[in-house]
């Protein structure tokens, strides 16, 4: 009779089982199941315990109409005007990375390099949150820095783990928060918090080839070393 698995061994296979998701079905999430997963989310270390996380979740209702609302503005190619700024550009071995995973997915997807409008089409899933029915918007409070966005990191972290081991597909999405003007007026954000980003999630449409692609990871010796 094989032992039961350790805390330590049942964590570290929700960790390697969770991916990005980027097709979902329509079926919502009961309730209850929400409430656990951010129930277990915020318990989230943070700076002196500040808990600088808020979080809306949409109802399907509201995840449609604001799907409508950002669509519409990426399709015409709105500027971008995140709260807190992006990164520059990105270059080196993370630009090799963000490379790796970008024709990764098309491969997956079938669409060729060439292929501007199946790329365009592609990137505009995201603000339709791949048919998620829910996307939790995670915010944090102006001027907090570095360091509220660190803290914002493990709660976000939890939300991504707990979800996975509920038997739901997730994927956060930066993205997002290059319309947060856009999201605080559907949603009601006050204009004293930051979006720095959203949680797609739901149940995975494992029938679709974007879910079959896993992006890889570093090798450890490439991001540890003792000292």
């Amino acid at each position: 009779m094989s032992a039961a698995p350790t805390d330590a061994e049942t964590l570290t296979r929700v960790i390697a089982r969770r991916f990005s998701c980027r097709a979902f079905t329509p079926d919502p999430v009961p309730v209850d199941v929400i409430l656990r997963i951010v129930d277990a989310a915020r318990r989230a270390a943070s700076w002196s315990n500040t808990q600088p996380w808020e979080i809306v979740v949409t109802r399907p209702e509201t995840t449609k109409a604001l799907a409508e609302k950002l669509s519409s503005l990426a399709r015409v190619a709105t500027p971008a005007a995140p709260d807190v700024a992006f990164p520059p550009g990105f270059a080196g071995v993370y630009l090799d990375r963000r490379r790796e995973v970008g024709f990764g997915l098309y491969a997956a997807l079938a669409i060729a390099r060439e292929d501007r409008a199946g790329r365009g089409a592609q990137h505009l899933e995201n603000f339709r949150f791949f048919g998620a029915p829910h996307v939790a918007l995670l915010t944090v409070p102006v001027g907090m820095g570095a360091y509220g966005a660190l803290d914002l990191g493990g709660f976000l972290t939890n939300f991504l783990l707990v979800a996975e081991a509920e038997g739901l597909a997730t994927i956060a999405q930066a993205a997002l928060a290059a319309y947060g003007q856009a999201i605080r007026e559907c949603v009601a954000i006050s204009d004293d918090r930051a979006l720095l980003c959203g949680i797609s999630f739901g149940y995975a449409d494992m029938g679709h080839p974007a879910n079959h692609f896993r992006a890889s990871r570093a090798p450890r010796e490439q991001v540890f070393r003792f000292a």
